[in-house]
């Protein structure tokens, strides 16, 4: 169901990709870096559900590994984006905004290259568990949309009040979720 919400706010990006000035607004002088943002974190989001489908990857090693390694450099080149338009456009809005946005792309470099270190120490369920925590993080971009979009039409707060505040707690509470499932699961 998350993933299916995620291809709704990816097909309303596509837009961005027609590269007029109207549609882009205030990423007009910074298209190249949304575009490539985007690109990179749509990559992350279809690869994500691949890649923990278990028959696909107990069938398809050597591409789960392929596949793992695109979606990690479509984090850090989405990550590195993200920044780049937090600190040109997102500071426009608000300081707390941009460092909301440098926050969530920090943590989801950390994610993911955790994910890697871990499976390259063949730490499995570590592995997993990063994964899961990394593909959280992906996700942080599309909860935050929808949360806004539902503030937005309740008329609760101006963007500037909101977007912080939805931002932290799109990004942790699903984090500390994981983390409590994790625990609660670990054997001793």
């Amino acid at each position: 169901m998350v993933f299916l919400i995620a291809l709704f706010y990816i097909s309303r990006d596509l837009e961005h990709y027609g590269m007029k000035e109207e549609t882009l607004g205030r990423f007009w002088n910074v298209k190249w870096w949304l575009i490539c943002h985007l690109t990179t974190a749509i990559v992350a989001v279809i690869l994500g559900p691949l890649q923990f489908w278990k028959w696909f990857r107990n069938r398809n090693i050597k591409l789960h590994r392929q596949l793992g390694k695109i979606y990690i450099l479509s984090i850090i080149i989405t990550s590195l984006c993200s920044s780049y338009l937090a600190w040109n456009t997102a500071i426009k809005i608000h300081f707390t905004w941009a460092l909301t946005l440098q926050v969530a792309a920090v943590i989801w470099i950390i994610t993911v290259l955790m994910a890697y270190r871990t499976a390259k120490l063949k730490r499995i369920q570590q592995h997993k568990e990063w994964m899961i925590r990394s593909y959280i993080v992906t996700m942080v971009f599309i909860s935050f949309r929808f949360f806004n979009d539902y503030f937005e039409a309740a008329q609760i707060g101006t963007f500037i009040e909101r977007a912080a505040t939805i931002g932290y707690l799109a990004t942790f509470l699903p984090l500390f979720l994981s983390e409590l499932v994790f625990q609660w699961n670990r054997k001793k």
